[in-house]
C-alpha cells in the first residue's frame, strides 16, 4: 500500500504559477509510474502528466504541454508539477496516482483505471 498526501494547491491569478508536491508513504514509490489529474465541477477527471519509474520519461495532456513539468524525487518519495503561465481552465481538484501495476515500466498510461492509488487532492483555483 502506498498513501498520497498533495499539497501546494491555492487560488493563483491567470499567468501565475503553482507547485504541486505529493508526498508518498507506505511502501516506496520509486519502482512505480506516477501521474497527476484534475477534476473540474461537473466534469470527468482527466489526465495531466506523467512520468516514468526513473524520472526520464513523461507524457503530458496537450492542454499544458510547454506550461506543466512532473518531476520526481525518489530518494524523498516526492512528485511534483510545476505549473507555469496558468489560466481559468485550469481550476480544477488537482491528484496524484501512482501505478503499481508493472514496476519499472518505461511505459506510461493516461487513463485513471490504470493506478490504483490516489492522494485525497488539492484545490487549485485560477482567477481571470
Amino acid at each position: 500500500q502506498v498513501q498520497l498526501v498533495e499539497s501546494g494547491g491555492g487560488l493563483v491569478q491567470a499567468g501565475g504559477s503553482l507547485r504541486l508536491s505529493c508526498a508518498a508513504s507506505g511502501r516506496t514509490f520509486s519502482p512505480y509510474v506516477m501521474g497527476w489529474f484534475r477534476q473540474a465541477p461537473g466534469k470527468e477527471r482527466e489526465f495531466v502528466a506523467a512520468i516514468n519509474w526513473s524520472g526520464r520519461i513523461s507524457y503530458y495532456a496537450d492542454s499544458v504541454k510547454g506550461r506543466f513539468t512532473i518531476s520526481r524525487d525518489n530518494a524523498k518519495n516526492m512528485l511534483y508539477l510545476q505549473m507555469n503561465n496558468l489560466k481559468p481552465e485550469d481550476t480544477a481538484v488537482y491528484y496524484c496516482a501512482a501505478d503499481p501495476k508493472t514496476l519499472f515500466s518505461d511505459t506510461v498510461y493516461t487513463t485513471p483505471p490504470r493506478y490504483d492509488y490516489w492522494g485525497q487532492g488539492t484545490q487549485v483555483t485560477v482567477s481571470s
